[in-house]
């Protein structure tokens, strides 16, 4: 699109899988600047097979636990540097963190443009699974103020692993009480998209200051249900939609201002998905 940059994220679920599925067809013809993947679990000889040999540039974060995790950016342009991980954390949860948070400085035109790749912990509740997850949740909020602090232009895209509210779980019911729709987590939610440096009193209860960022994907489809991101393999979850908004595009105020067009690419059918997430595909005016 001219005169924008597009940026699309995914948790592509193993991308070796997703690519014998039919990833790479969507890629070619999506016409992406800047694709943030989740969720990777491959080597880089695997990157470089599926995207190096394509023409993309592309840097890459593998989790230190075999098999699991993994981030990855890829672009159209070399990026300008890159950053790994998250600050904040403990030798564990560092660890457990590992191929969850990447970093890219890109250059476009006149502006500079800072895409994160981020894969939070799915958790479980009441287990140390959560305890890292709450822990990573801090350090994001962390984060996202620094980042505030130091660039105009900055996104936090992909697999955040929670549905902020009601609206963003089918069965929002009926998960009150597990991981990714808990309360304490949906209060991180609040205060990530509460005004900067403004009290926020959180679902929980809990308080805190809020950090100012802009989730595009609520913004820009208003007070509707979903539009989803994932659907559980279970039963006719994916036919029925019966969903969960778990991928976000979350930007500073300023380029939340630039938003031309969000869309999901959600597959035509069950059978035709390459990932039990759909790509979320944002344009932006840059």
């Amino acid at each position: 699109m001219a005169n924008s940059l597009r940026v699309a994220s995914v948790n592509v679920n193993g991308i070796r899988a997703a690519f014998r599925k039919g990833m790479g067809d969507w890629l070619a013809a999506r016409d992406v600047d800047v694709l943030a993947m989740q969720e990777v679990r491959a080597q880089d000889e695997h990157l470089e097979e599926f995207l190096g040999s394509a023409g993309w540039h592309w840097l890459h974060d593998p989790c230190e636990i075999k098999g699991r995790a993994g981030v990855a950016i890829a672009s159209r342009v070399p990026s300008l540097s890159h950053r790994v991980g998250l600050g904040g954390l403990d030798a564990q949860e560092q660890v457990q963190s590992s191929g969850r948070w990447l970093e890219a400085e890109f250059e476009f035109g006149d502006s500079q443009l800072t895409v994160v790749s981020n894969y939070t912990h799915s958790g479980e509740a009441e287990t140390p699974r959560q305890e890292a997850k709450w822990a990573f949740l801090e350090a994001m909020g962390e984060r996202m103020n620094e980042l505030s602090d130091t660039r105009e232009f900055a996104a936090i895209v992909g697999d955040f692993n929670v549905g902020h509210r009601e609206l963003d779980i089918k069965n929002w019911r009926g998960n009150r009480k597990k991981s990714g729709f808990l309360p304490r987590e949906r209060a991180f939610f609040d205060r990530y998209f509460g005004a900067r440096g403004e009290l926020i009193t959180g679902v929980d209860g809990s308080e805190g200051p809020g950090h100012g960022w802009i989730d595009v994907g609520r913004t820009f489809a208003g007070e509707v249900e979903g539009p989803y991101t994932w659907w559980s393999n279970r039963g006719q979850a994916f036919d029925n939609d019966t969903g969960w908004r778990i991928d976000y595009h979350v930007v500073t105020p300023a380029l939340g201002e630039r938003v031309v067009d969000y869309r999901i690419d959600r597959a035509p059918s069950y059978d035709t998905r390459w990932s039990d997430h759909a790509p979320v595909v944002v344009d932006y005016r840059i």
